[in-house]
């Protein structure tokens, strides 16, 4: 199976379980769903969860569970699809005023802070896709990579950022969120320090900046 096409694993990991609203009461009842799964998975893992658990806080019955999705798996699946598609809209959101990419990349690391201040369980729920479903979990990383290493190519084309592998920055990129973001926010339930972000955000401008472009250098 080839990488470049992640969507490929997202074919594999779904089948026809989910059925989407089509009204806007129905839209709030799915959200209101999705959003009990995310916390009782949460809390819970995905293997102690329920049907019932997320029904229950989500204040509907079963019936109406069953009218949106077939079984426990579907809604786990359609849940780590629905955040997937939030932190990079929310991270989207957050860069969109930002014309150059290295600024990008730090605004872009510090939305991906507040993102998981807000979904606590988020790294919780991915280690949970691994072993329920592999190829969603595949999706989940590749999908973010294969889209980010395409504006990262863009930025070189403009001479932002230095020429490399896009593909093998975009992977060292994520690694320096993920693993930065759960040093504080999800370690320790805050934005991380001043300093702590100064080494990032410096560590990032050395590694993106061409070597033509003096910029931030000592004489």
């Amino acid at each position: 199976m080839n990488f470049q096409d992640p969507e490929e694993f997202l074919r594999l990991a779904e089948d026809s379980g989910v059925t989407l609203p089509k009204t806007k009461r129905g839209e709030a009842t799915f959200n209101r769903l999705l959003q009990a799964a995310e916390e009782v998975f949460g809390e819970k893992n995905y293997y102690e969860a329920s049907i019932v658990d997320i029904t229950n806080r989500a204040g509907v019955g079963q019936g109406t569970f069953y009218l949106y999705f077939k079984s426990k798996k579907d809604i786990f699946v359609e849940l780590i699809k629905h955040l997937h598609h939030e932190v990079r809209s929310f991270i989207q959101r957050e860069i969109a005023q930002v014309s150059n990419r290295v600024d990008a990349e730090k605004a872009g690391i510090e939305a991906f802070y507040k993102f998981t201040l807000k979904h606590k369980d988020l790294y919780k729920l991915i280690r949970d896709a691994e072993g329920v479903e592999p190829n969603l979990w595949y999706w989940y990383y590749a999908s973010f990579a294969k889209a980010y290493a395409e504006r990262l190519k863009a930025a070189m084309d403009r001479g932002e950022v230095a020429r490399v592998d896009p593909e093998a920055l975009a992977y060292c990129l994520m690694g320096i969120s993920v693993f930065t973001a759960m040093r504080w926010p999800v370690w320790e339930g805050k934005m991380p320090p001043g300093e702590f972000t100064g080494t990032v955000f410096g560590f990032i401008t050395k590694g993106l900046v061409p070597s033509s472009d003096k910029r931030g250098e000592k004489k």
